[in-house]
Formats: structure tokens, sequence, C-alpha cells
């Protein structure tokens, strides 16, 4: 008879802990939240807790993009215009093209930096020159949160880093609902795709020395392997998980995607692919036809003998071809009659 001896209590333990970590790791959500829209319409194509608020982290950016766009839009920047790098600029941390007090770049180069390296420096920089100072600029972002009817976004930053103290309530925050309306109007009024849809490009090009060009490579994983993927917008901190905001256009229809909360990129990627599949699967928005013009009122001629007739100021239809009749009063609509073949 076969007799098995207990297991210790440390080895129990450390089973026990690591079966319960592997069942908690399958069990996590793909998402914290996620919603496709109809980029036509707004129309909601797929949910799912896309009201819950959570960091955005780099997704930030795209509202920081809004903000100096509407600043360019007035004039106020030019896409040329030179931006001096400060020190605070410099000592942003994370994600960065690795700026350095005194370097000069234009704002249309910070722009490309921004979306593509995801650069918190360069949003720094950019926020500073557009919003006269960082705080001032994330006012602007908030008033336009506002404006576009955002009710669930607070932005504490240009960048989405979290705050020092990693207080998650004391840091941006969002909801994938408020991030779908902030990229449909992105797409409808900037130039966004033009910057988010680039794959790869050198940073401080003749700007700087050969050894210190960086060689951008953007974070959307998508970009080139998703049919009609230009953008939007990664984002990750560990109190975020990872997000993307993105869209795609294929035969003249956009869908955009935005999922938080990811435990992982694959996983995000792999569930955006999923949502811009269903997306394009569904029925594409009714649009409202452009409404015909008036035909003119018909006025009565008197002919002889007292009975009027009506005349319009339509041209009666020009008398058919041989071969064809016409539709009474319809060109568009014209058949072709084929003779009969005479028999030899």
């Amino acid at each position: 008879m076969l007799s098995f001896r207990p297991l210790p209590a440390v080895l129990l333990l450390g089973l026990t802990l690591l079966t319960g970590s592997l069942v908690a790791k399958e069990a996590r959500p793909a998402y914290l939240g996620a919603i496709v829209i109809d980029a036509a319409d707004g129309r909601v194509l797929f949910d799912d807790r896309a009201d819950t608020v959570s960091p955005p982290a780099s997704m930030t950016k795209l509202m920081t993009f809004a903000v100096v766009h509407d600043k360019l839009a007035s004039g106020a920047l030019t896409p040329e215009a030179p931006v001096t790098v400060t020190a605070d600029d410099s000592k942003i941390g994370g994600t960065q093209v690795w700026l350095k007090q005194g370097e000069v770049f234009p704002v249309d180069d910070l722009l490309y930096a921004m979306m593509i390296q995801s650069g918190n420096d360069t949003a720094h920089a950019l926020a500073r020159t557009a919003g006269g100072s960082p705080a001032a600029f994330v006012e602007l972002m908030n008033a336009k949160a506002r404006e576009l009817g955002l009710a669930h976004t607070t932005f504490r930053t240009p960048h989405g880093l979290p705050p020092a103290n990693r207080r998650t309530a004391d840091g941006d925050l969002t909801t994938p609902r408020d991030f779908a309306t902030l990229s449909r109007w992105l797409l409808q009024h900037t130039d966004v795709t033009k910057y988010t849809g680039v794959r790869q490009r050198k940073f401080g090009e003749g700007r700087r020395a050969a050894d210190r060009v960086i060689a951008m490579t953007n974070h959307n994983h998508l970009l080139g392997k998703v049919a009609g993927v230009d953008g939007l917008k990664t984002g990750f901190t560990n109190g975020a998980g990872y997000c993307l905001a993105a869209t795609a256009e294929r035969g003249g229809r956009r869908i955009i995607v935005v999922v938080m909360g990811s435990p992982d990129s694959k996983t995000r990627d792999l569930k955006v692919m999923e949502l811009l599949e269903r997306g394009f699967a569904s029925a594409p928005a009714v649009l409202p036809a452009a409404p015909r013009p008036a035909l003119p009122a018909p006025s009565a001629v008197a002919q002889p003998g007292g009975m009027p007739t009506v005349k319009t100021d339509k041209s009666p239809p020009p008398p058919a071809s041989a071969g064809e009749t016409s539709t009474a009063g319809d060109p568009a609509l014209t058949f072709r009659v084929i003779p009969p073949t005479k028999k030899p």
C-alpha cells in the first residue's frame, strides 16, 4: 500500500501563493474600460465600463496637442516658431528625446517628438511656450475639456506622468468615453494623423551632433500592421496600466477605439485589434441626404379660349435620338431600345 508523507508547511504555503497568483493573473480583465465609436456621427458601437475613471498616462498628450493646435489655428503660434529649451524642460523624466537646456527646436519638431516618441520633455516645452507656463497651459487643457463636454476628465499635467505623491486622485483622470470624444474632435478639426501616423522619424537631425540624433519609433504597434491604422496615442504608467486611443480608416469609413487599464501591451493591442474589426463589421452610419433644390413655382398662362395651362421654367426634355426613349422629364433615366433583327 502506497503512503504519502505530508508536505512541509512552507512548501504548501508557496504552492498556495503561486496557484493564487496564477488564478489572479488569468482572472484579470483585458481592460478597465473600453469603447468603440463611429467617427462620422459619434455613434457608440460598443462600450464596456466606458465611464470608468482612471489615469490616461501619455494619452494626455492628445489634449496637449489639441490646445497647441488651437494656438496654431489662432496665429498665436506658428509651426516654425523657435522654442528654446529650459532647465525645467530637460528635467521632466520618463520617456523623452533628451532635450538639453539652450537647444532650440521649432514647434513642429516638438509636436512630432511628442506624438511619436511620447516625449515628456517636449510636451513640457510646448506647454510652457503655448501657455506661458505649464500651470497656465493645464488650465487651457481643462477649459478645452469643458468645451468638448468631457464631464469626467481633469488634467494636472501636459504629459501624463503621475504626481510625485503617486496618489491617483491627484493626477490626470479621464474615461474611455471622454477620450473617444476628444479623439473624434481631433480627427475632425486638426491634422493629428500627420503626426500620429508616422512610424519612424529622426529628431534633432541638422540641429544636434550626429551621436545625439534620436531615431524615434512610434509606440503604437498597430501602425503598419493593422489595415488603416494611423493613430492615435498610447499611454502607460504603473497606476494607469496600458492604454491606447486608436483609429483606422477603411473605404472612407473611420472607427475610433479607446481601451484603458490593460494589464500589458500585448493584451491591450489584441483587444484594440478585435474591437476595430468589430467596429468595421457593424453597420455604417446613415448620414442625411443633401436637400434637393426646390423647383420653381408653376405659373398659369392664358390660352385662346380662356383655358389656362400650367407652365414651368423647366424646359421639355429633348427628343429621344434614334434607338433611345427617354423617361418624361428625367434625363437621368434612359433606356436603349434594341431594334428587332431582320431575318435573312
